[in-house]
């Protein structure tokens, strides 16, 4: 099977300042408003902290600073989605706060191309592929390879309760 036909399929879209992206639908759960987040002490800038989900606690991270874009101040557009990331081999709800979900796309297999070689091995390994929605370049994301395993373990910790 190509990339571009596994890679096909439904997104949630949201953005980050100007920028475009796409998560698989099937990783998330809800969307939900901004709400009060605990700072957890000595974690990484990018996590936010934890919020208490209908009685879960959930660590949330901020999309925005772990893709080095710089801290933005919340609009009433600033919304969490809680998605289900799979972190040493097990699934984990978390929280990640986006600067405004747009749509869910529906993207087809000739829309969609392989991730860019940026000439750092790292540099896209978080992309499923690039995709063209509605004239728009969409990064889509691999929500389980966002953070690297050191990031997984201590994010994972936080949820735990």
């Amino acid at each position: 099977m190509s990339t571009a036909i596994a890679t096909a399929g439904k997104y949630m879209g949201f953005k980050l300042g100007d920028e475009h992206y796409g998560l698989q639908i099937l990783k998330v759960q809800e969307i939900i408003g901004l709400m009060d987040i605990t700072s957890v002490p000595r974690t990484p800038d990018f996590v936010s902290g934890v919020i208490n989900l209908r009685g879960k606690v959930i660590p949330v991270i901020d999309l925005r600073l772990k893709f080095g874009m710089g801290a933005r101040e919340a609009t009433e557009l600033t919304c969490i989605m809680v998605v289900q990331v799979m972190m040493n081999d097990e699934l984990v709800t978390m929280g990640v706060t986006v600067d405004e979900v747009s749509e869910v796309m529906d993207i087809d297999a000739d829309s969609v191309e392989p991730p860019p070689h940026l000439g750092d091995a790292g540099a896209t390994e978080f992309l499923l592929g690039v995709g063209k929605f509605q004239e728009r370049v969409v990064l889509l994301l691999d929500m389980d390879r966002i953070l690297n395993d050191q990031e997984k373990t201590l994010v994972g910790a936080i949820g735990q309760d």
